[in-house]
């Protein structure tokens, strides 16, 4: 087997031959790795923008792969079996925070692609827990974006929460990546109008928005021609947080949905009276697996992805980190 490993922020990835095959243990799962995409949250860990765990890292949490090995007291998985391994890889399940169902929270978790080996390899084991089953309509390529980008993208327009619940609700999206171009669909299917925001100039992404039925698109510095009920960040520009705050209506409210965030700049208190609000997503639970899994079976996403060897993740990451495409990138081992 073969992983994409990192061994210090800012330097290229390394690909590493292993002779042993990871083994799996008390309640883990091995999976043969399918597909796995590239997430924002990988260039975060690899530019240094996330502390460097001290060790060795294997980056990749949009994992997709079949089971080939099964450890002791796992009920419920077998071998041969489809499954996805999202960020969210291990949690105590005693704290306060797991035991309020806010394991997303746990001081303790442990995350995939960071402190867990992720799935820039071919072969990863995974916490038997946090693993959820792919619904059968997508193939490993369109399934890999679901893992993150899909399941963050689900919390954050969850987290809208009764800003979106009038007759049809007005949603901005701000950064049409990864998540956004999924988001779009999930918030039409429920009956949100949708107005795009993009890095200024960047048409491609306009227009993949006004295909997937955003009612407009335009830079992020724009002013929609409407309020907005809602805007959901999803690029790691803090100086959008004050534009998407005008953008709203009074009681309107602002998600942010990155892992990292530069700063927020100042601005004046009047743009977030009238209880408008500003709040964070941090990471995922087991029920926004299973109640995103459920929502991408009702309403069939349309993924939009661009394949890479696992071997050139290097590319694919800069690729990213350029914008050089609209969608998700995925590796192939």
């Amino acid at each position: 087997m073969y992983a994409m490993e990192m061994d210090a922020p800012g330097r290229p990835l390394q690909q590493v031959w292993r002779q042993q095959w990871p083994q799996p243990g008390q309640g883990q799962v091995r999976l043969r790795v399918k597909a796995c995409g590239v997430c924002r949250t990988d260039l975060h860990i690899v530019d240094g923008d996330l502390p460097f765990p001290g060790r060795t890292v294997v980056p990749g949490h949009e994992v997709v792969g079949v089971i080939d090995a099964v450890g002791p007291e796992v009920q419920g998985l077998s071998v041969g079996q489809r499954v996805g391994v999202p960020w969210l890889g291990w949690t105590c399940g005693t704290c306060a925070l797991c035991q309020s169902g806010h394991e997303n929270l746990c001081e303790q978790a442990r995350f995939t692609g960071y402190q867990l080996h992720g799935g820039y390899a071919t072969h990863v084991v995974a916490d038997a827990r946090y693993v959820f089953s792919i619904p059968d309509v997508y193939s490993d390529l369109e399934a890999a974006p679901l893992l993150c980008a899909g399941l963050i993208g689900y919390r954050a327009l969850r987290m809208a929460g009764d800003a979106l619940k009038g007759p049809k609700p007005r949603l901005g999206l701000y950064g049409f990546g990864a998540a956004a171009h999924l988001v779009i669909q999930m918030a039409r299917f429920e009956g949100c109008e949708v107005y795009a925001f993009t890095r200024d100039g960047d048409e491609a992404a306009q227009a993949l928005a006004l295909q997937l039925g955003a009612v407009w698109a335009g830079p992020s510095e724009a002013r929609p021609p409407v309020a907005l009920d809602a805007a959901l960040l999803f690029a790691p520009v803090g100086d959008l947080v004050p534009l998407a705050l005008q953008a709203i209506r009074p009681a309107g409210v602002v998600v942010c949905a990155g892992i990292h965030m530069s700063d927020i700049p100042s601005f004046p208190y009047a743009w977030l009276w009238k209880e408008r609000r500003i709040v964070s997503v941090a990471n995922l639970t087991r029920a926004d697996g299973d109640g995103f899994m459920a929502l991408a079976t009702a309403c069939k996403l349309e993924v939009t992805t661009h394949a890479y060897a696992m071997s050139d993740a290097n590319q694919a990451l800069d690729d990213l980190r350029a914008g050089r495409f609209s969608g998700a990138a995925v590796l192939v081992p």
